[in-house]
């Protein structure tokens, strides 16, 4: 099945993606909230899988920080500069979808050797927006997938928008709810959740007895959502 990204950018976006972060990074913006969301989480020298690991910035920093890291995803463009990058990740070309099947990496493995998408994983980060740009109707299995290759105790950390502001969307295609589920289903449990990167704590928008929003006992809810989820 066609995923959203691919709809979206027919798998050509890989360059102008990663100059936009260069750019990004020359105006003095952290590009790196990702990694060091993840790296906080993760015992030295954890096994590491970024699903859809695009143009590579976020495992690529998170092997600088001395975890072992496997980066996936389906869109050559973008893994074609991950690889231009850096040799110290194991580069998998293969849709979330299909891990179980055969891949093409940057590098044959050793005869008899399994996978490098095989677990455990002690953390699985999905990072930019990954899990709602997945194929419809594909989440579920794919987050079964990855709940598979989990450690005992090992997270599963995505983050991605709720609304059109926060997602090359019209609408999101998924309720936070829905995601909650799937999880479920996966044998994952919520262990904590953000509303940004950097710990920006979640608000739901029920203020309770405490509103937020000078008397109507409602606040903005937020419009993205780091969930973290343990094995």
């Amino acid at each position: 099945m066609t995923t959203r990204w691919e709809s979206l950018t027919a798998g050509r976006s890989g360059r102008r993606y990663a100059d936009r972060f260069v750019q990004l990074a020359a105006a003095g913006v952290d590009v790196h909230g990702e990694a060091a969301f993840c790296h906080a989480l993760a015992p030295a020298e954890s096994r590491i899988l970024d699903a859809g690991c695009g143009t590579g910035r976020v495992a690529i920093r998170l092997a600088e920080l001395g975890h072992r890291c496997v980066g996936v995803d389906a869109d050559p463009s973008m893994l074609g500069v991950a690889r231009d990058r850096s040799a110290a990740v194991s580069w998998i070309l293969a849709d979330l979808a299909d891990l179980d099947a055969p891949v093409a990496s940057g590098a044959p493995e050793p005869a008899g050797a399994p996978p490098a998408t095989d677990g455990p994983f002690d953390l699985i980060v999905a990072a930019g927006n990954v899990i709602a740009l997945l194929a419809p109707g594909t989440e579920a299995a794919i987050l079964r997938g990855l709940a598979r290759r989990l450690a005992p105790g090992g997270l599963l950390v995505a983050g991605f928008g709720l609304d059109a502001a926060h997602l090359p969307l019209p609408a999101a295609p998924f309720e936070l709810a829905d995601y909650d589920g799937w999880c479920a289903a996966a044998g994952l449990t919520l262990d904590r959740r953000f509303a940004t990167w950097q710990r920006t704590p979640f608000e739901t928008g029920e203020t309770g007895d405490a509103p937020l929003d000078r008397g109507e006992g409602r606040a903005a809810a937020p419009g993205y959502a780091v969930s973290v989820h343990r094995r």
